[in-house]
């Protein structure tokens, strides 16, 4: 542990600033990075690390499925790697828009990709609003014929999702959308209604699959970028191999053999997200689709649901907007599924009925959810997942909210 560390947010260190300070940790000219949000004082997480292995340039803050922190060690060459992969099948490096923060791996490699391309990031200032938005891809350099002349953005999906709605910046926020060569979306699930309702406008997504140990996204569209193998195991969680993966935790050799293990003498990282390989249609190669995580699997009656599904077939369905899908205490079933969402401007809500009709017949009899709530918002994480613990709390009754439920007689019914 020789290299210091700089926490550029705890450092009140602006992004503009960042470039540079990436430019160098990236040569081992200057100190590795610590990208993680500033947690509340005297969390465990709130410390500076006293210094990190020769290699290591990028030190990246997530939580293990403990809720304990855990902090992901890159190298330069994992992230130069992951910056090829990803400039190959963009076709050229181009130039960036910053609209995720980079306490976060997928803000952060916007900044890497930049440096590594020898350009500079244009930034979105301010919340996320869809002028703000428009104002900043105002700002980027124009997009050319000539190589490395395209334009790109990552987005998560609720940033997505504020940009097609309607408004009275609905349609410069699309025209700037469009601007894009590629929009990278990942994060958290992309629903299939707001991946068609993109595609419908006009807007180039390219879905990425990916985490902190991976270097963010590693899978584009299902398929693996070069030099990224994926598999998965005999209970269906998904692992990934190739100089994109992490050397491992800052001193937790714990959380290390737990995520990473040895097959036929090559070194994997086991995810907690449930998957399936599939042929393409022409049988030359695999496409990944990702279900969900374990740890968010709900088993109600006796069946296992896993909740991203759920939420995949419910969000932008019959007006909805924003889904989140958790599992509460019953005293029939167990757990309860229920679903907590958002409503499109305009919509009325869909019945509870109609929502178990829907779920029946997309996911499973068991997945179709006991109770509908709509709120203003869903609660979610920094980076866009949502925060299941706070949606939780929210159908439990700790906040406000009214609970759409079914009769005992539909329930007893199933």
């Amino acid at each position: 542990m020789h290299r210091p560390v700089i926490w550029p947010a705890a450092s009140g260190i602006p992004d503009s600033a960042l470039p540079a300070l990436v430019r160098a940790a990236l040569d081992g000219s200057g100190p590795a990075l610590l990208s993680q949000p500033v947690p509340p004082e005297g969390s465990p997480a709130a410390t500076v690390p006293a210094g990190v292995p020769d290699d290591v340039t990028l030190v990246v803050g997530t939580s293990g499925s403990t809720g304990l922190p855990r902090r992901v060690m890159l190298t330069a060459d994992a992230l130069r790697a992951s910056a090829a992969a990803s400039a190959e099948r963009l076709g050229g490096t181009g130039s960036w828009l910053l609209a995720l923060p980079t306490t976060h791996i997928a803000g952060m490699q916007v900044v890497v990709r930049s440096v590594l391309a020898g350009t500079t990031p244009t930034l979105l200032e301010g919340p996320f609003r869809a002028d703000a938005f428009t104002e900043a891809v105002g700002r980027m350099p124009a997009r050319t014929a000539a190589p490395g002349g395209g334009r790109f953005t990552s987005l998560v999906p609720t940033q997505l999702h504020r940009l097609l709605e309607p408004g009275p910046d609905a349609a410069a926020a699309l025209a700037a959308l469009r601007s894009f060569d590629a929009v990278l979306v990942g994060g958290a699930a992309l629903a299939p209604e707001l991946a068609a309702r993109a595609a419908d406008a006009g807007v180039r997504v390219v879905t990425t699959y990916g985490m902190s140990e991976t270097c963010g996204g590693c899978v584009y569209d299902g398929i693996p970028l070069t030099g990224v193998r994926i598999r998965t195991s005999a209970e269906g969680h998904v692992l990934v191999s190739g100089r994109v993966l992490s050397v491992g935790y800052l001193d937790d050799d714990i959380a290390d053999a737990q995520s990473y293990t040895t097959i036929h003498g090559g070194r994997w990282l086991r995810t907690p997200d449930l998957g399936t390989l599939e042929l393409s249609e022409d049988t030359s190669f695999l496409t990944l689709t990702v279900h969900g995580r374990s740890d968010d699997v709900i088993v109600t009656g006796g069946e296992k649901v896993v909740a991203g599904a759920v939420e995949a077939a419910l969000a932008g369905w019959q007006g909805l907007g924003e889904v989140a899908v958790v599992g509460v205490p019953d005293d029939e079933w167990g757990t309860a599924v229920i679903a907590v969402a958002t409503l499109a401007p305009g919509a009325a809500a869909p019945t509870i009925d109609d929502v178990r009709a829907h779920v029946r017949a997309t996911v499973s009899a068991p997945a179709a959810p006991r109770a509908l709530e709509i709120v203003d918002a869903v609660p979610r994480l920094g980076i866009g997942k949502p925060d299941r613990d706070a949606v939780r709390d929210l159908v439990l009754g700790r906040r406000p909210g009214t609970v759409t439920t079914l009769s005992p007689q539909e329930l007893a019914d199933g």
